[in-house]
C-alpha cells in the first residue's frame, strides 16, 4: 500500500513538474508588448485609429515576431502627461512588459521619455507623439521615435501659404508642446520669407467654447493658421461656421486629418483647398501606400475612408518594433543591447517613404504638402501638391542656426511686425 502511495506521489510530482515546464515554455514563447494610446478626451477618435494601425502591423506578421507570439497589453490615456505616465508605469511595473509602444500626443511623449530614463531595461517606442522635446535636447537612450515630429511635418508649408497669397495670418492653436512644434515648423520659413503671424490665440486642450477667440480674429488677415486636432478642431470649425466666418485656413497636420475631415458640418465644404502638411497624405501614389490603405480597409470595416495620420504613425512604429525583434530572433537579453542596436539600424520602405532614425533616435523622412480635395464618392482627402524629402529635426537649417532659434514655444518664432 505504501509502495503504491509512493508511486502515486512520484507520478503527481512528475506531472506537476512537467506542467510547470510547459507553462514556462509557453510564457517564454509569448512576448507581451505594452500599447498605449489616447482613448479618452479630445483625441479619443484618433486614439482608436492608432490602435488600428498597431493591430494592422501585427496582423501582417501573423501575430508573431522574433519567433514568439506577440500579445499587446493595451492601455489608455486622455492626452495629459500625468495620465500617460500612470498608464505607462502600469504597463512596465505591473504588467511587466519589456517593450512599450506609445504615447499618442505631444506632451505625453515628453513625459514618457522622462519616465523611460528611470527604466533602463525597458525599450520605449513612440506611438505618434510629435513634440520636438521628446527626442531633442535631452533624449532618453531607450526612447525611439521612427516618425518625424511636428515641426518637421510643417516644413515647406510656409512657402506654399505665401504662394497662395496668405501674407498675413492669425493663429489658433492648442497650448502645449506639439502645436508649439507645428507652429515653429511653419513660421521658420514663413517669417524668413516675409510672412506675418500678427497674433496668436493659444487655447487649452479640450476647449469647447471658441467664441472669444473668434471675436479676436482681425478682418484684415489673409488666412487663419489653425493648429487644432480631434474634437477641438471640429468644435472650432462648427462655431466659426455659425459665426459667419469666411477666411481661408492653413491647417496643422491633424487639423484636416481623416479624423476631422469626416465631421458633417456645413463648414466642411469650405475646407476644400485648405493647405496643410504632414508625414503622409491620402493620395500618395505608390504600391506601398496603396497596399497599406487596402489592408486597412479590408481589416477595419469601422475605420475611416483612408487611414488617419495616427493609424499610419502607430503602424510604422509598431512595424519597426516587430522587425527589430525578428532581426535578433526575439533576444532581449543583456539589457536589450542587441535589440536596441537592431532598432538603430532600422531602415525600411514604409507606406509613405523610407523609415529610419538619426543619432537621437528620431525619424528622418519626407514631408507632404497637401490641399483638401473631394473624391468622386464625396469623401474628402488630402491631395499631394509637393514633397519635401529627408527632412531632419533641424528643419533643413544648419544646426547652429537652429540652436540659436531654439525649440518652438508660445513666443518662438515670432514675426508679428
Amino acid at each position: 500500500m505504501k509502495t503504491a502511495r509512493r508511486i502515486l506521489m512520484r507520478t503527481m510530482v512528475a506531472a506537476a513538474t512537467a506542467a510547470a515546464f510547459t507553462g514556462s515554455a509557453w510564457a517564454q514563447d509569448t512576448l507581451k508588448i505594452g500599447l498605449l494610446a489616447t482613448l479618452e478626451g479630445p483625441f479619443a477618435a484618433p486614439g482608436q485609429d492608432s490602435m488600428r494601425g498597431a493591430d494592422l502591423a501585427l496582423k501582417q506578421k501573423n501575430g508573431m515576431a522574433g519567433g514568439k507570439k506577440i500579445e499587446f497589453i493595451k492601455a489608455s490615456s486622455d492626452a495629459t502627461p500625468d495620465k500617460a505616465v500612470a498608464a505607462t508605469r502600469k504597463l512596465v511595473e505591473q504588467d511587466k512588459t519589456p517593450i512599450v509602444i506609445g504615447p499618442l500626443s505631444g506632451d505625453e511623449g515628453i513625459a514618457v521619455k522622462n519616465y523611460a530614463k528611470t527604466q533602463p531595461n525597458v525599450t520605449f517606442v513612440n506611438g505618434s507623439s510629435g513634440a520636438q522635446a521628446a527626442t531633442w535636447g535631452d533624449p532618453a537612450p531607450n526612447f525611439y521615435r521612427f516618425n518625424t515630429e511636428g515641426a518637421q511635418w510643417m516644413v515647406g508649408l510656409g512657402e506654399h501659404a505665401l504662394a497662395k497669397g496668405y501674407k498675413r495670418t492669425f493663429l489658433i492653436a492648442e497650448d502645449y508642446g506639439f502645436p508649439y512644434s507645428q507652429v515653429q515648423g511653419f513660421m521658420a520659413s514663413y517669417c524668413a520669407k516675409g510672412g506675418k503671424v500678427i497674433d496668436k490665440a493659444w487655447v487649452p486642450l479640450g476647449t469647447k467654447d471658441y467664441s472669444s477667440v473668434i471675436a479676436r480674429i482681425p478682418k484684415d488677415v489673409d488666412a487663419l493658421l489653425v493648429v487644432l486636432g480631434g474634437s477641438d478642431a471640429v468644435n472650432f470649425l462648427t462655431q466659426y461656421e455659425q459665426a459667419g466666418g469666411n477666411k481661408p485656413m492653413i491647417g496643422g497636420s491633424i487639423t484636416v486629418d481623416q479624423t476631422v475631415l469626416n465631421y458633417k458640418g456645413k463648414r466642411r465644404e469650405s475646407l476644400l483647398g485648405t493647405a496643410s502638411a504632414g508625414p503622409m497624405a491620402d493620395s500618395i501614389d505608390t504600391p506601398e501606400w496603396k497596399k497599406f490603405v487596402a489592408d486597412y480597409k479590408a481589416t477595419f470595416k469601422d475605420g475611416f475612408p483612408s487611414p488617419s495620420l495616427f493609424a499610419y504613425l502607430y503602424y510604422i512604429n509598431t512595424k519597426a518594433t516587430l522587425d527589430a525583434l525578428d532581426a535578433v530572433k526575439g533576444d532581449l537579453s543583456n539589457g536589450q543591447k542587441a535589440y536596441r542596436e537592431a532598432l538603430q539600424k532600422t531602415n525600411f520602405k514604409g507606406p509613405a517613404g523610407t523609415v529610419k532614425i538619426d543619432d537621437n533616435r528620431n525619424g528622418v523622412g519626407p514631408t507632404y504638402i497637401t490641399e483638401v480635395a473631394k473624391a468622386p464618392d464625396g469623401s474628402f482627402y488630402n491631395k499631394v501638391v509637393k514633397v519635401v524629402p529627408d527632412v531632419t529635426q533641424t528643419l533643413g537649417l544648419p544646426k547652429e542656426q537652429f540652436m540659436k532659434m531654439g525649440l518652438g514655444s508660445r513666443d518662438v518664432p515670432d514675426c508679428r511686425k
